[in-house]
């Protein structure tokens, strides 16, 4: 049986023998920006090559040309599905951009009657479980008319977000009690994992959502939208584009929190800065 090295030899002399080429890489751009609304500059190739070689082989296909073929055989096949889990990135940490936190505490006590949010880009949970835990330890009162969607055109992360389990060095963003109230422990084969406790896990569902549908499934008006580190990957249109769709899904005075890259002042009227990227819809959708 092979060691390891020799594994990692093997792999390294096939994949020197299948090349992306530039035109199969301009194809690769130009189908994840049509699906995912996705803008791949051409630093990112080294990236797409690593990330997609390694679904060649799986399929036993000798270049991206077969790849390419396969996928444009099939607009609804399954290797679709594949193809954008592949190519999304989803760098995410509980309570990332902490400053925005407080905003959505100080939001929600100030706020009567049912508080939703939607976390656009839920990746593996947690940004929507962050939003739960912060309105959990705000609001006193009852938490059953307290809702959080989170959402993603990831199907890969979104079944580690709805697992709820993670490992204890994700969990570093949390204080110690917040990692005793919210998490449970693992134990014997689990240990050095924790899971999200069935309270807060109930206050959050999950669900596939890709942003350039034409249809969005989500329960809205909402009083918070999280689009954080989102429209960084989209050109201005696209991000005008679903900008001017957000506006309508917000309740009156609700809040847009963005990334720490991100200005919508420049690209949308519907919506002024409030805060420290956190946007309010304008006086004239109020």
């Amino acid at each position: 049986m092979p060691n390891q090295a020799e594994i990692a030899a093997r792999w390294s002399n096939w994949a020197q023998q299948v090349p992306l080429s530039d035109a199969h890489f301009q194809r690769i751009c130009q189908l994840i920006y049509q699906r995912a609304g996705l803008v791949l500059a051409s630093h990112k190739r080294e990236m797409v090559y690593n990330r997609l070689v390694r679904r060649l082989r799986t399929l036993n296909m000798a270049d991206f040309g077969s790849y390419l073929a396969l996928l444009e055989a099939d607009a609804a096949g399954p290797e679709w599905e594949v193809f954008i889990n592949a190519l999304t990135t989803n760098l995410t940490a509980f309570f990332r951009e902490l400053h925005h936190f407080p905003v959505l505490a100080r939001h929600a006590k100030e706020r009567p009657g049912p508080y939703s949010v939607w976390s656009t880009a839920a990746s593996t949970g947690e940004e929507p479980y962050s939003i739960a835990m912060t309105l959990m330890e705000t609001l006193t009162g009852s938490l059953a008319q307290v809702s959080v969607i989170g959402s993603d055109i990831n199907t890969q992360v979104l079944d580690k977000a709805r697992a709820g389990v993670y490992r204890h060095e994700e969990l570093r963003g949390l204080s110690t009690v917040q990692r005793q109230r919210f998490f449970l422990r693992g134990t014997g084969p689990h240990d050095g994992l924790a899971r999200v406790r069935p309270e807060l896990s109930a206050m959050v569902k999950f669900q596939y959502l890709n942003l350039l549908s034409s249809e969005w499934a989500v329960p809205g008006p909402f009083d918070a939208i999280f689009c954080r580190n989102v429209m960084i990957y989209f050109d201005k249109e696209t991000q005008e584009r679903i900008l001017r769709r957000f506006a309508p899904l917000l309740k009156p005075g609700g809040l847009l929190f963005a990334g720490h890259s991100e200005n919508f002042s420049q690209i949308s009227q519907d919506f002024r800065l409030r805060g420290q990227t956190v946007y309010q819809l304008t006086k004239e959708r109020i």
